[in-house]
């Protein structure tokens, strides 16, 4: 996915439902705020929803410390915003409205079809099969088994350690401002 070189990095957790997305998300939220990485998530939901109130995932990743966050689903879409659709919106479509200005990184719940770095989030009691390596896109995996796991070069992260996979992403983000700077001055 090409974006606006005015983004922070975007960086996806690519997961089936049942995983621990959210979960994962509001663990790691304030052990990189604890970092001093100032943060933005969009969550994709796969069904119509209503933002911020207690129970709902949007309100428990405000609460965590999220700046900002930006919701989609096939009938809203919201920085508040009503915007029925007939199709999903894409990642691309939703980061044209987030507010970016003061931020560190987007975080990005779902879009795991979509090309765009990604955790792999992947769990044995799921039963799901991996999307790694046929997803180019993503830069590590974070699992709670290892038996039926594609060999791999890439990160290989313990999901069940969120300190571990906070200390993945401080490196990966270091990593890409790293990136985007020699670029911008070649």
């Amino acid at each position: 996915m090409k974006h606006p070189s005015r983004l922070p990095p975007v960086l996806g957790f690519a997961a089936f439902s049942g995983t621990g997305k959210t979960t994962l998300l509001v663990q790691l939220v304030p052990l990189l705020r604890q970092q001093g990485l100032r943060l933005g998530v969009i969550k994709h939901a796969h069904h119509s929803f209503d933002i911020d109130q207690e129970g709902k995932d949007s309100y428990a990743l405000r609460h965590a410390g999220a700046e900002r966050v930006l919701v989609g689903s096939r009938q809203r879409w919201a920085l508040m915003v009503e915007a029925p659709q007939d199709a999903e919106p894409t990642l691309a479509e939703l980061l044209v409205h987030m507010p970016t200005v003061g931020l560190d990184v987007i975080l990005v719940e779902g879009f795991k079809h979509e090309a765009f770095a990604k955790i792999e989030l992947h769990r044995s009691a799921t039963e799901q099969p991996w999307l790694y390596p046929e997803d180019k896109s993503i830069v590590a995996v974070a699992t709670d088994t290892w038996d039926d796991m594609p060999e791999t070069d890439i990160a290989v992260l313990d999901i069940n350690q969120p300190m571990e996979i906070s200390q993945f992403i401080l490196h990966w983000v270091a990593k890409e401002y790293l990136y985007h700077r020699r670029v911008a001055h070649q």
